[in-house]
């Protein structure tokens, strides 16, 4: 069969309304040509009537002898008479001639023939006044024929105009019906479809009810339909695979946090070995978990922690050494995670683990750059493979344990470093305070009994005195190291450390000593205030010791660097002589403390003007130097 000739929508409306038009506008014609034709009756009318008046004028004229303007009258009469006869477009005015009127125009005529005698002869008034009403009668009968005639193009009129009025009606019905069919009802269906596609409901098409424009779109919105719910579902899928990812993402990311929690509290290996098992199983979701350390050489792996393990495989696998099970042995040459099935760990190994029900081992070698530090074995029962991404995490894990193993071992380090330091500087304190004066007792005690067994009682007093002074100076030696062990610092501001210390000095040597601080500066950190306390502890013990003075001063400066002067108006020495290095051993604690800290010690002192002595702390960076919250510059502390 052929195919159906497809006509648009603007040919079906076109169609539809054509003949209506056509109707309307040959109804309108009509009515245009009747309504001339009625202005041309009447026009014809009023001159007909206008005919009666001159006929009247002319006789009035005639038999009063009032001749003068016969003639014009006349020949306006004949005026009218050939515009009835031939007509006056301009007007317009048109004689509707039929029989009845061309008779009666004919007889107007005739009459017209018998009057024009009697108004330009002898005037017969009796006979002219008869004549002229019967002309004037004549003219009426042709006035009624024409009225007659308008009459009924009037009716005509009427008719067409009430056709033309039922055209219209008709027509606007016809198109608004032939309108809901071809637009309303299309797109009323497309409407409804595109709510169900804005609520959601992506099965909603379109019935095809024509082949025109609206039939074009209705193929058109079901193929979108059909695209939308094609991308929709699609979308669906898409959604549900990157909130899958984001998912694992999130549980990746809260697994780190977890253990870098873990790692950030832990202060020891045990408690970080039991958290990391824990953990480690909660993440990986295993039913058992063994983290074991391995030695330097990588011959033995000894279990720090499990989890989830048989009792007696803990203690079977307490210590493994090389060779013994391939996860050891692999573990120190493969450095990246392994999934073995237990069959193929050797018998041993197989026996242990089928024994207690597993199926699968997940090997992480925990790795510090180049150095395997030990393993994870994850045990699981059923058989497991794992994806990339817990692959990653597994060994990211794995990483974090490692530098976390390593930050403990480095931190034991630094604190038995800085334990055996201090152990160092209390012993060579110990050793050049109370060492010196037990030796210088233990010598005056053997002088004590070579005075006795002389009977010397001058001598005995004599040694008796200095081994009294030497045990006061001993006790003085003790106190003030436990004056130094006690030192504590003031997280906030030096100056309240500095006050208790020179509190302390006071109340220790009866001397009387005095605090100034000068500028604005940042609070020193706690380590560097415990070494400056120290040093200027030291420089007062040596000023107790050896300067024999009666006022002591510290003056602090915080700006542009921390600069602490300790002075004495003591008997002073010469910095230069030989041999003060040796002997004032306290010089030299100072200035091993200022090394530790980047600092300097200076010393000035001269015979009989007393000592200072100078701790000048490296300069902070800019950023650093930002002055502190106002205070007003401290009076002397005495």
């Amino acid at each position: 069969m052929p195919p159906t000739p497809q006509r648009s929508l603007a040919a079906k409306l076109t169609l539809a309304g054509t003949p209506f038009l056509l109707l309307a506008l040959l109804a309108t014609a009509a009515t245009l040509w009747v309504s001339w034709q009625l202005d041309g009756g009447a026009a014809a009318v009023n001159e007909a009537g206008r005919m009666r008046m001159q006929a009247y004028r002319m006789a009035l004229s005639a038999s009063t002898g009032q001749t003068a303007e016969l003639p014009a009258l006349v020949q306006e009469f004949d005026d009218s008479l050939a515009t009835l006869r031939h007509g006056d477009p301009e007007r317009p005015l048109f004689v509707p001639w039929d029989e009845t009127v061309q008779e009666n125009f004919k007889v107007i005529e005739a009459g017209w023939q018998a009057l024009q005698p009697q108004l330009v002869g002898p005037a017969d008034v009796g006979r002219l006044r008869e004549q002229t009403i019967a002309f004037v009668a004549d003219i009426d009968g042709f006035v009624r024929s024409i009225e007659s005639h308008v009459s009924r193009w009037t009716a005509i009129l009427h008719l067409l105009q009430t056709t033309l009025l039922a055209i219209v009606v008709l027509g606007t019905v016809v198109l608004l019906v032939i309108g809901h069919a071809l637009v309303l009802g299309p797109v009323t269906q497309l409407k409804r479809a595109i709510q169900k596609i804005e609520g959601g409901d992506f099965d909603a098409r379109v019935e095809q009810l024509s082949s025109d424009e609206f039939g074009t779109l209705a193929t058109g919105f079901n193929d979108m339909a059909a695209h939308l719910q094609s991308m929709y579902r699609h979308l669906e899928a898409k959604v549900a695979e990157k909130t899958a990812e984001l998912e694992e993402k999130r549980e990746r990311l809260a697994s780190l946090y977890e253990v870098t929690a873990l790692v950030a509290r832990s202060t020891s290996l045990d408690e970080l070995a039991q958290g990391f098992v824990r953990s480690i199983q909660r993440i990986a979701h295993a039913d058992g978990v063994a983290l074991r350390w391995s030695d330097q050489a990588n011959r033995r792996y000894l279990m720090l922690a499990a989890e989830g393990l048989p009792a007696e495989m803990v203690e079977a696998e307490h210590c493994i050494h090389k060779g013994d099970c391939d996860c050891g042995s692999h573990a120190a040459t493969v450095d990246s995670l392994r999934v073995i099935p237990i069959h193929a760990l050797g018998e041993e190994r197989e026996r242990l683990c089928g024994k207690s029900g597993f199926e699968t081992l997940v090997n992480i070698p925990v790795r510090l750059h180049e150095r395997l530090m030990g393993e994870i074995d994850l045990f699981f029962y059923p058989r497991v493979m794992l994806g990339e991404a817990e692959r990653s995490l597994l060994e990211a894990l794995a990483s974090h344990l490692a530098g976390a193993m390593e930050n403990l071992r480095l931190n034991a380090l630094e604190k038995e470093a800085a334990v055996a330091q201090e152990r160092q500087l209390l012993a060579r304190e110990l050793h050049d305070s109370i060492a010196q004066s037990l030796a210088f007792l233990r010598i005056q005690v053997q002088l004590m009994r070579d005075a006795l067994q002389s009977g010397d009682r001058a001598a005995m007093a004599r040694v008796l005195e200095e081994i009294d002074t030497g045990v006061r100076e001993s006790y003085g030696d003790v106190r003030e190291l436990l004056l130094h062990f006690r030192t504590r610092t003031n997280t906030e501001d030096i100056e309240t450390a500095l006050i208790a210390t020179l509190h302390k000095f006071e109340l220790q040597s009866g001397l009387k000593a005095s605090l100034q601080m000068r500028g604005q500066g940042m609070p020193l950190a706690p380590d560097l205030q415990v070494q400056v306390l120290h040093i200027v502890q030291e420089a007062l013990s040596n000023i107790r010791k050896h300067a024999r003075a009666s006022r002591v001063w510290l003056d602090v400066q915080q700006q542009p660097a921390w600069r602490f002067e300790v002075r004495d108006d003591g008997a002073g020495f010469d910095p230069e002589a030989p041999g003060v290095d040796d002997s004032h051993v306290g010089l030299r604690i100072m200035r091993e403390r200022a090394e530790r800290i980047g600092a300097q010690v200076e010393l000035y002192s001269s015979p009989g003007r007393g000592t200072s002595v100078v701790l000048t702390l490296p300069a902070l960076p800019p950023a650093q130097t930002s002055a502190a919250p106002s205070r007003p510059v401290p009076a002397e502390h005495a």
